[in-house]
């Protein structure tokens, strides 16, 4: 039972990292404005949240594997405070303090109503953080950090967060395009 619990915790581990990637880049994208892979925006928005309450899923369960597996031998202790683990300090502690950020950004989603917008998207922005995070972690700790399969994943999640990255950061990325087009209309006819 042990080696069940073993592989189920590692193999939820590197799904909610997949999923938090996608989350990263749709957050990105949702930014621009225009549709993305030919769905409306709302889509997207929806794809966006549903696959960031899937990453926060296996995340739960990527967690309580290694809290029941007496391989890992994970105390409670070490899912509250970072790098005070016994094992690898440093990297066991990246992935407290990427649960820490993601409870942070969960706790924060669900009183967004009652803590207005503004207080929301700045501890939102916490999800750019959690991602690197949640990527050292991984390639850090547990028997697979040397792995060519978790490396090929690793690198591939990179990709796709650096490449939406840089297209945030061209001009061709638009934030409102419908302003921005109204507002070139009304300088033409100026």
């Amino acid at each position: 039972m042990s080696d069940a619990l073993w592989y189920f915790a590692r193999g939820s581990g590197v799904v909610s990292l997949v999923l938090l990637t996608v989350v990263v880049a749709l957050g990105i994208g949702a930014r621009s404005g225009r549709t993305a892979f030919s769905l409306p925006r709302f889509a997207v928005n929806l794809l966006h949240r549903n696959a960031a309450l899937l990453a926060v899923v296996f995340l739960v369960l990527h967690v309580v594997g290694l809290l029941f597996d007496p391989y890992a031998q994970l105390r409670l202790f070490d899912l509250i405070l970072p790098f005070a683990g016994n094992y690898r300090p440093l990297w066991q502690g990246l992935g407290t303090l990427g649960l820490d950020l993601m409870i942070a950004i969960v706790v924060t989603s669900l009183l967004r109503h009652r803590i207005g917008a503004r207080a929301w998207r700045a501890v939102h922005w916490l999800a750019y953080l959690c991602w690197p995070v949640a990527l050292m972690h991984g390639l850090g700790t547990g028997s697979d950090n040397g792995t060519v399969w978790l490396w090929a994943i690793s690198l591939v999640c990179a990709a796709v967060v650096l490449a939406a990255v840089v297209w945030r950061l061209t001009p061709n990325f638009t934030r409102f395009p419908r302003r921005a087009k109204r507002l070139r209309l009304l300088e033409e006819v100026r």
